[in-house]
């Protein structure tokens, strides 16, 4: 059986360097295209590009992964911004919210890392906190919490006990987007997991979606990514 095609979503950065040169580049962390491997699937970097192109895009794929990255603008979810939120990425919002809409339109499979589950949340009309604190041990470095499922979610069927998960975000999902539920919470009651109540979605061709506040990419629990890459399979 062909392993599936999974679509990573990247980053947009200028000033990259590498070897003599410096120079504007899309760049994905290595651990998601490992994690992908490891789960069983070929991993295609989805660059940012025009969102009229998304369907077309999200059509050629099994399944889709909105990696983690830079803060969602808070013009996206009505909100004014604070002083403590990063600068906007603006290619990417587009980019990527059109990926999502794509995906839930068309049923492909859909794991929101990080960011990915935020502008998730956002795709589907919720709101953001802009900085919760404790939750960035120290700056450029991974940290690590529990995470406890909620029982009969999707989330529970794929790690049904309370595991220590590589994080770093400051900050988190507020108000519910329509049709999401909580699957997993922070001890401090950060919601850590998303899905559509029931497991799908309630809108026509929703399938299996799922968001993770955490960084799969950066641990060795492959369960999330392969039970991505079996929905996708």
């Amino acid at each position: 059986m062909a392993r599936p095609l999974i679509g990573v979503s990247t980053y947009l950065e200028s000033g990259a360097r590498w070897g003599v040169w410096e120079l504007e580049a899309a760049l994905l962390p290595v651990g998601y295209p490992r994690l992908v491997q490891a789960a069983g699937g070929v991993a295609a970097m989805l660059p940012p590009d025009d969102p009229a192109y998304a369907a077309e895009v999200v059509a050629r794929l099994d399944g889709l992964v909105i990696a983690g990255g830079p803060d969602v603008d808070p013009s996206r979810y009505g909100a004014e911004r604070s002083p403590r939120t990063g600068p906007a990425a603006a290619e990417r919002d587009a980019w990527e919210l059109a990926l999502i809409g794509a995906a839930l339109s068309a049923g492909t499979p859909l794991l929101g890392i990080c960011r990915g589950m935020q502008l998730l949340n956002v795709a589907l009309g919720g709101t953001l906190v802009q900085h919760i604190d404790d939750h960035v041990v120290e700056v450029g470095v991974f940290g690590r919490h529990a995470v406890k499922p909620v029982p009969g979610s999707l989330y529970a069927e794929i790690v049904p006990e309370e595991t220590l998960v590589p994080t770093y975000h400051h900050q988190a999902v507020d108000r519910l987007g329509e049709g999401l539920v909580a699957s997993a919470y922070a001890a401090d009651g950060t919601v850590e997991a998303v899905e559509f109540a029931g497991g799908v979605g309630t809108g026509a061709g929703v399938g299996w979606v799922l968001g993770v506040q955490w960084h799969p990419e950066m641990g060795e629990d492959v369960r999330v990514m392969r039970a991505l890459a079996l929905a996708a399979g």
